[in-house]
Formats: C-alpha cells, structure tokens, sequence
C-alpha cells in the first residue's frame, strides 16, 4: 500500500480548533514536522482539512 509524506509548512496559529487538533491528530506539532502515513481515506480526510497547512507527497 501506498504512502504519504506529511510535512506541516504553516502555522496552526489563528487556525480554527478543528484543524488544530488535525495537525496534533496526525502527529504535527511544528513547522517542519513530517510524518508518513499509510494512505488511506481517514488520512486522505485528515489532509483535507489542514490542506492550506500541509505539503503531501506519495512515498514508496
């Protein structure tokens, strides 16, 4: 199965609180984090979210 390279490269500061928890939930606390995920539609929905927030990349 594929996957995703999370990588936050914007605040969560002034954000709404949904899209804060978003970015916990995933496992971002700070510019720069990156996390990789199974890609999956939890996780697809999850980026959705914090979209404007985030850079995606597919990882093999």
């Amino acid at each position: 199965m594929a996957k995703l390279k999370i990588t936050q490269t914007k605040s969560e500061i002034g954000g709404k609180r949904n899209q804060r928890e978003t970015l916990r939930t995933l496992g971002l606390k700070r510019i720069s984090d990156s996390v990789v995920k199974e890609d999956r539609p939890e996780i697809r929905g999850m980026v959705n979210v914090v979209s404007h927030l985030v850079k995606i990349e597919e990882v093999d």
